[in-house]
């Protein structure tokens, strides 16, 4: 997204360069912009990244563009790993941010950057951006779950309210589960992620609502199946048109954005000029199937030859893996207990084993595991080489791999593959000794009066992530369902359904 003011422009995650592995593309299709909206993204006056997920932190693109002095909006993380990973690009002017907090970055332009930084998300975090200008608010949002909805409109009325609406994540699709219970269970996430972004609609309460941060585009023909089309398929990913008709039917005003779409914002009118004809912008929805096969037959060559240029490194995977590994679970005795049992991951010809308990990484010799990641041998060993930091950003949300469980989710597995240098496995493991500690004791929020949601009484935090449940929680189905993050509890007994590992959710009848 391009904000342009008077006072100054502002480029947000800039995304041009397939993500993950050649797995997502931007959809609708953003290679064919003009070259003079080209030129104005180039020479824009401040650049603002939310995160490093690939999506939103396009490293292929940056290396290639942009001045290295733009003055760079950075968002008030607990860790100097963005500030750090934007030097390596060669950027040199940074602003630094504090959380919620106000910043004059020129005359008349004024910005706040929201953090949230939850393991959830990695220890980097995520952050949406509030834009003002004159007597304009804008508040992009991106796809950052804020747990406080009213911090986002503290800043004034909102007039435009970019938003996620979409998935973007790989559950359940690479699960090894059966086909019924894999569309039940897509069903349910797209249900939770409408409900979560209309809970911020509501609070915001922008002049107008923009779909944005998804869905991506699958075109590489292992995952063009992910793409949802007809609606039926076992898949998180509708479009911006399905979430624009639900904005309508509850009252609200939507704004359909294609790469290239122009909004204005002024006291009386919100308009949007598209840059092409609005038949062919309807007929990208409508005929959606025609659209993304031409989109995938213009990028096949460039995913073959991204593809023949994963090979097999001449390396001992498993020793890198027990050296770099080994420390980290040292460092984490608590999350480990947490996970409590054997990971296995199959990388082509090799079973390793990840022994949690024990906190050990050596080869699978047939002992029991509860959890299971078969991926390609190629792609382990390109991450493992990197040292990549965070599987979820560098490998995982290729959804180019699949996964089993026994039993329920465990966010463990995920937070210790997010938080892989030493810096994310300090923040890990003291966030979760901190919220078993803040379980003994009551809880952070224990002192705040519970609150009635339909025909229960609750706390007021969600045990998870200490989301606002008079925001965010719901009763479905006769489970009580916090939809910030999706977690489920039993009406009756609190234990929560999403993860045996989770603390129990204190509620009882009216």
């Amino acid at each position: 997204m391009l904000i342009e003011t008077e006072a100054g422009s502002i480029l947000c995650d800039p995304w041009f360069e397939p993500a993950f592995f050649g797995g997502w593309f931007p959809f609708p299709r953003n290679d064919q912009l003009s070259d003079e909206l080209r030129e104005r993204i180039d020479n824009a006056d401040f650049l603002y990244v939310s995160h490093l997920h690939g999506d939103h932190h396009d490293e292929a693109w940056l290396d290639q563009h942009l001045r290295r002095d733009i003055p760079i909006l950075l968002p008030g993380f607990p860790t100097r790993e963005q500030r750090r990973t934007l030097a390596k690009h060669g950027f040199t002017n940074f602003v630094q941010t504090v959380d919620t907090e106000e910043l004059e970055i020129a005359p008349g332009l004024k910005v706040a950057i929201h953090i949230e930084s939850s393991i959830t998300d990695g220890p980097g975090g995520d952050s949406g951006l509030v834009v003002m200008h004159d007597d304009t608010i804008l508040v992009n949002q991106n796809d950052c779950r804020t747990n406080d909805l009213g911090q986002l409109a503290a800043h004034g009325p909102v007039d435009l309210h970019w938003l996620q609406f979409s998935g973007a994540i790989w559950y359940p699709m690479v699960y090894e589960i059966p086909d019924d219970e894999k569309l039940r269970q897509c069903q349910a996430k797209v249900k939770a992620q409408f409900a979560r972004a209309m809970r911020y609609v509501e609070k915001v309460g922008a002049r107008a609502i923009v779909p944005s941060a998804g869905p991506p585009a699958f075109l590489d023909p292992d995952l063009f199946g992910l793409n949802m089309i007809d609606g039926d398929e076992a898949s998180i990913f509708p479009d911006q048109t399905v979430f624009l008709q639900m904005l309508n039917d509850a009252g609200f005003t939507g704004v359909l954005n294609i790469p290239g779409t122009t909004i204005e914002v002024t006291p009386s009118s919100i308009g949007a000029t598209h840059p092409m004809p609005d038949a062919d912008v309807a007929a990208i929805f409508s005929e959606k199937r025609e659209y993304l096969e031409q989109y995938q037959a213009d990028w096949l060559p460039w995913l073959d030859e991204m593809k023949a240029g994963w090979q097999a490194l001449d390396i001992d995977l498993l020793a890198e893996l027990k050296s770099w590994w080994e420390p980290l679970l040292d460092m984490a005795p608590t999350l480990r207990s947490m996970v409590g049992a054997n990971v296995l991951i199959n990388a082509g010809d090799l079973a390793i084993l990840v022994d949690f308990p024990n906190g050990k990484v050596r080869p699978h010799d047939g002992e029991p595991f509860s959890f299971r990641f078969n991926i390609p041998r190629d792609l382990v060993e390109a991450v493992a080489v990197k040292r990549a930091v965070d599987w979820s950003n560098s490998l995982l949300l290729s959804c180019r791999f699949t996964a089993w469980r026994d039993g329920e989710f465990n966010e463990y597995v995920y937070n210790f593959l997010k938080s892989l240098s030493r810096e994310r496995m300090r923040r890990a493991e003291a966030e979760v000794v901190r919220k078993l500690e803040l379980a003994a004791g009551g809880g952070d929020h224990s002192n705040e009066p519970d609150i009635q949601v339909g025909e229960y009484i609750v706390q007021r935090r969600c045990p998870h992530r200490d989301a606002d449940l008079e925001a965010f929680g719901e009763v479905q189905d006769g489970e009580f369902v916090c939809t910030l993050h999706g977690w489920r509890f039993d009406c009756e007994t609190g234990a929560c359904l999403t993860s045996p590992t989770e603390t129990p959710l204190r509620i009882h009848r009216a």
